[in-house]
């Protein structure tokens, strides 16, 4: 069975960029090239959602020409991909702290999202200034503000004033380059979710290794914490 939500941590350009002989900036745009030929390949699955970590809300502490650099390829990313995107019914969304982002790769965002809000093939989500701990307290503060008469909060009510809260938790997570921890990414969300690590860097990551990861996923027993007798 395949997963109906993937989440992807696409960790390693720079170190695959460093082994090549070349520049960062060149790990990166390898890394955008995978991201067309990854959502290509989700869609073609049939996989309804998938959540890129595009740029987290540390990733800021990065050298300031390497954060423009990032938000320049992700505009020219946008702007060549919304013709692609429109034609295959992809719809962009985003999660994460958007308002930090230059004013610029906002409008790209906006006009790319707002040009593919009707796309039924594929939900494409960039996380981008996103860090599950911001998240966790954004939306506490706004659950606070909207319900200063209640005392107690359920998970159902809290999960509502999350960014995620239009779109289901994901059933399997990849990250890239042999890392294994979650970086401050849906910590909320990946609960339950399947983890799946691969010592592949991300310019190297293609659909043959989407499959090793979908064929790893399907012989796990989900059990959502019962037993196996009772699924």
């Amino acid at each position: 069975m395949l997963p109906k939500h993937i989440a992807i941590i696409m960790d390693g350009n720079g170190r695959w960029a460093k082994s090549q002989g070349l520049p960062r900036f060149e790990g990166h745009r390898k890394g955008v090239e995978t991201v067309d030929d990854i959502v290509t390949a989700v869609r073609e699955l049939k996989i309804p959602t998938l959540t890129l970590y595009a740029f987290s809300d540390e990733n800021w502490r990065r050298p300031p020409d390497e954060v423009e650099m990032l938000m320049l390829l992700l505009e020219e990313f946008l702007k060549l991909k919304q013709a692609k995107m429109l034609k295959n019914g992809i719809r962009l969304q985003t999660i994460g702290d958007i308002e930090r982002l230059p004013a610029s790769t906002q409008k790209t965002l906006a006009e790319t999202i707002e040009l593919t809000k009707n796309g039924k093939e594929l939900n494409l989500i960039l996380a981008l200034s996103y860090g599950a701990r911001n998240e966790l307290v954004r939306g506490i503060n706004r659950c606070l503000k909207e319900n200063k008469e209640r005392n107690e909060v359920t998970e159902e009510t809290f999960s509502k004033y999350l960014d995620t809260k239009n779109f289901p938790d994901p059933d399997l997570l990849i990250r890239t380059s042999g890392e294994h921890r979650l970086s401050n990414f849906l910590l909320w969300q990946l609960a339950y979710t399947e983890l799946y690590f691969t010592k592949t860097m991300w310019p190297d990551f293609n659909p043959s290794e989407l499959a090793k990861a979908l064929e790893e996923y399907s012989k796990r027993e989900r059990r959502f914490g019962k037993t196996s007798e009772q699924l």
